[in-house]
């Protein structure tokens, strides 16, 4: 059963909503029967306004307006880079230093098929990026957005040598097993086969912070989901 979206916090014209993995943030142009995190507010307010958006993989803090005014002041403070953005992902390999900048800049893959690439002619591009815990063959990281280039954590990810775990489109797509960490792992008697502990794209937006108009400062944070806790508690265990 999919996983429902959650408020975190809210104020004057805006909420924030814990966005589940595999949900969509808003719905499909084509199918618009596939559930999205835009259909669930709507049962709640009568006016609702995007304000960045989260891919579907992804899990986390996402922030919306339900006044025009507040979409305005929000759409502003987005551009402006006024908005704070941390995100955890577990990637494959280590970084190359345990903090540091990615600059480089972003573009659109030539075979326009939704891919972005590295790319000198692209469009600037920054992350800040910080190593948490390193598990051998696993890393556990925080990155800071600075411009907001679609795919920008995963293709600076992949650049730097370590691309999300579990990522299709930039990694290699397969899921985290525990199988991969525990020595001697053995199926139990009813298993047919291994069932992952991710199965997603391993990134989730952990963290937003702003003024709101009344210029309170707020952060807002979203719990890790359940794949994400259970595979860090067996990483710890085996690694």
């Amino acid at each position: 059963m999919q996983q429902q979206p959650e408020i975190l916090a809210n104020g004057k014209g805006w909420i924030a909503v814990n966005k589940p993995a595999g949900m969509l943030a808003i719905p499909d142009r084509h199918d618009e029967t596939i559930p999205s995190v835009k259909q669930w507010l709507r049962k709640k307010f009568d006016e609702l306004y995007v304000v960045h958006r989260l891919d579907k993989d992804t899990s986390g803090v996402m922030l919306w307006a339900t006044d025009a005014n507040a979409h305005k002041y929000l759409s502003q403070l987005f551009e402006g880079r006024a908005v704070e953005k941390i995100y955890n992902a577990l990637v494959m390999g280590q970084p190359p230093y345990e903090s540091g900048m990615i600059e480089i800049p972003i573009a659109t893959h030539p075979a326009n098929d939704g891919r972005m690439i590295t790319s000198p002619n692209g469009k600037e591009a920054v992350t800040g990026f910080k190593l948490l815990e390193h598990f051998g063959k696993y890393a556990w990281m925080a990155f800071k957005l600075y411009t907001g280039r679609t795919h920008q954590i995963r293709v600076h990810a992949r650049h730097a040598g370590m691309p999300l775990v579990a990522d299709p489109v930039y990694g290699d797509g397969k899921p985290f097993l525990l199988s991969s960490v525990k020595h001697k792992y053995a199926l139990g008697k009813h298993q047919e086969e291994e069932k992952p502990l991710i199965n997603r794209t391993a990134l989730h937006a952990a963290t937003i912070a702003f003024t709101t108009q009344e210029g309170v400062d707020v952060e807002i944070e979203a719990p890790l989901p359940r794949d994400l806790k259970a595979s860090l508690q067996q990483l710890r265990k085996w690694s």
